[in-house]
């Protein structure tokens, strides 16, 4: 009770209270300090939180980080905090597939898309006039890739510097999705997880059972 009511008092003296001033971010020491802060958040995305949850841990951070005395006895609840995350990974996870399915069927609707049999969906950017290449051979590429919200994750032309891997070493979509485009040609690639990371995902940026989407330029095949 003493938890909750901690929580209750913080949201109600938020609601009331007007919006603290950005903090200042001008020295090396607090644009680090700023960076320790969004660190500790990323660790905190498996659990799905709520803004009422938030306030929670707020609390107990807010009294961990001034040495107070704990109101529930933090080892006891070890267990619990772990049961915690793996219950809200499995929900993340469900409710990641459930719409990657929704857009998967919508992209496979739309004009010039052709859906492999692994489910990979190849849409053609551009022509190329050259050969396509088989798993055996080794290409170079340019690729952007993004999940379904737009979030880049991985980008050869962001780096402005392209990729050169063994065809039949990468993920299922790659190596099946690659062999459509010719050399010089582009297309855009979606992956169903089937077909990348599946149910572990790639953390931190790939969730469990994302879809993903490439556009990729074929630039050659790397003679060996």
């Amino acid at each position: 009770m003493r938890l909750v009511l901690i929580a209750t008092i913080a949201i109600v003296a938020g609601c009331g209270a007007a919006t603290p001033p950005a903090p200042k971010l001008e020295t090396d020491e607090q644009k680090t300090l700023y960076a320790l802060g969004f660190a500790v958040a990323d660790n905190l995305k498996p659990f799905d939180l709520t803004a009422e949850e938030l306030a929670i841990v707020k609390a107990g951070f807010a009294d961990g980080s001034e040495k107070k005395k704990a109101t529930v006895e933090p080892q006891e609840f070890y267990p619990k905090i772990r049961e915690l995350q793996t219950t809200r990974m499995a929900n993340a996870a469900t409710k990641e597939k459930e719409s990657g399915a929704a857009f998967l069927t919508k992209v496979a609707a739309e004009a010039g898309a052709t859906k492999l049999p692994s489910g990979v969906i190849v849409t053609t950017i551009k022509e190329g006039t050259g050969p396509n290449p088989t798993p055996a051979d080794t290409v170079k590429v340019h690729y952007h890739g993004t999940l379904v919200n737009g979030k880049v994750f991985d980008s050869s032309v962001d780096r402005k510097e392209p990729a050169t891997f063994p065809l039949g070493g990468v993920i299922p979509c790659w190596t099946e999705g690659v062999q459509q485009i010719k050399v010089g040609g582009k297309a855009k690639l979606v992956c169903p997880s089937e077909a990348a990371y599946g149910d572990r995902g790639a953390p931190p940026d790939i969730a469990p059972n994302s879809v993903l989407i490439f556009e990729v330029e074929l630039l050659e095949i790397v003679k060996t």
